[in-house]
């Protein structure tokens, strides 16, 4: 299955990343629950708050394959920072409707 993973801008700074790509390489965390062999399309920001640009970023992974959209552990449980996102569940829900049912949401990575 092909994955994008959308994460918070604010973190950017913090986090490289690097447990999000470990989790999907090892197929741990929320990841865990898909199928086959998992493939990385992109990994973009929700583009700064409020996270509109999410929904259009989610639109352009999908356009380029994939089939699954992850948001990034940093938006629902603030990590590393501490501070989720007060947009995340508006956020998720706005991309989930936008991309249709045939994409799968993840809604965490690890």
């Amino acid at each position: 299955m092909k994955i994008g993973i959308i994460r918070c801008r604010k973190t950017e700074n913090y986090c490289p990343g690097t447990t999000d790509f470990k989790s999907l390489k090892i197929k741990s965390g929320s990841f865990s629950t898909l199928e086959g062999e998992l493939e990385l399309v992109g990994f973009v920001s929700c583009g700064g708050c409020p996270g509109k640009d999410a929904v259009l970023r989610a639109k352009e992974l999908v356009r380029r394959g994939a089939e699954c959209i992850a948001f990034a552990s940093c938006i629902k449980k603030g990590v590393p920072i501490g501070f989720p996102c007060p947009n995340a569940d508006h956020m998720i829900e706005a991309v989930r409707k936008a991309v249709g049912s045939q994409v799968k949401i993840l809604e965490t990575t690890h």
